[in-house]
């Protein structure tokens, strides 16, 4: 797939990136998601922090909700293995019927 340039402004720093065509939306909806939970932890102004204490909890936030998915995609597969495993029984069931 062709390249883009493309440039992201996080924390008022602006970051060049080579990126497949096609994929802008999904890096300027990241962009403007990491900026928005910045601004937001900047408002409680916590002494002695800087921008990139603010860029760590931004991390820390994101790195949870991905773990969060990641997790609940596990519990997710093991509901769908106990499915089969109970549909496995049914079947077997109405076999010896």
């Amino acid at each position: 797939m062709a390249k883009q340039a493309i440039t992201l402004k996080i924390a008022g720093k602006r970051y060049p990136f080579n990126i497949e065509s096609g994929k802008e939306e999904v890096y300027r909806l990241a962009e403007r998601e990491v900026n928005s939970y910045i601004a937001l932890i900047k408002q409680q102004n916590i002494k002695g922090w800087n921008e990139q204490d603010y860029l760590a909890m931004a991390a820390l936030k994101f790195a949870i909700a991905n773990v969060g998915m990641r997790q609940s995609r596990e519990l997710d597969n093991e509901d769908l293995e106990q499915l089969e495993k109970i549909g496995s029984e049914i079947d077997a069931y109405l076999n010896t019927l």
